[in-house]
């Protein structure tokens, strides 16, 4: 049998092969995970400024603050300063200046354009040491408890998934839409080739 014979044979009984396990694995489990159901999936949302994918629950400031001084002072300090964690009320004004030696503080106070962003923010990362352990009823008390320390709801709001979406942030106008194109130059072929993105207009 000449060399290139035996490499067309080698190639179709590997084709063969490939094919034949192909279809083996579209039958048969890899023997491990399962396929997650609704009740596996329900706890995952990602909700959207306007309130969409919030989950059903609510917390009042004061249910807030006692869950704030067991789960979050021992990072964000009791009087929400900071600490280990980062601080999370005051910096009003500070991120436009001219002074080169004040740098901006970013807090929700100062920082964050919606208040669903701080809801979904605690329930997926915090506690530090055990995120996604508060329920969402926690989640929306320490949520108004927060906002209501940054004066920017008061001190008897109670959050829920309709609440929360109304809550307007201190510097919701301080974003603007991104202006670069949608398209960017291809990728250039050499090295030395240098593509500009022209500036809007």
């Amino acid at each position: 049998m000449s060399t290139h014979t035996r490499a067309a044979v080698a190639f179709a009984f590997a084709f063969a092969c490939g094919a034949a396990a192909g279809a083996d694995a579209q039958k048969a489990p890899y023997g491990f995970g399962t396929t997650a159901t609704d009740a596996d999936l329900a706890r995952f949302f990602s909700p959207l400024p306007d309130g969409r994918g919030l989950p059903s629950g609510s917390g009042s400031v004061l249910q807030g603050k006692s869950i704030y001084l067991q789960q979050c002072a021992a990072c964000h300090g009791e009087n929400l300063q900071g600490g280990i964690g980062d601080r999370l009320v005051g910096g009003g004004g500070s991120l436009v200046n001219s002074d080169k030696a004040k740098a901006p503080v970013k807090t929700i106070e100062s920082y964050w354009p919606y208040a669903t962003t701080l809801f979904d923010y605690i329930k997926r990362a915090m506690p530090l040491t055990a995120p996604d352990s508060l329920s969402n009823d926690d989640v929306y008390a320490v949520t108004a408890y927060i906002l209501a320390q940054a004066k920017i709801v008061p001190d008897d709001a109670v959050m829920n998934a309709q609440t929360l979406a109304k809550v307007q942030m201190p510097n919701r106008s301080g974003f603007v839409p991104d202006r670069r194109p949608d398209r960017f130059p291809p990728a250039a072929k050499t090295s030395h080739q240098s593509l500009a993105i022209a500036p809007a207009k």
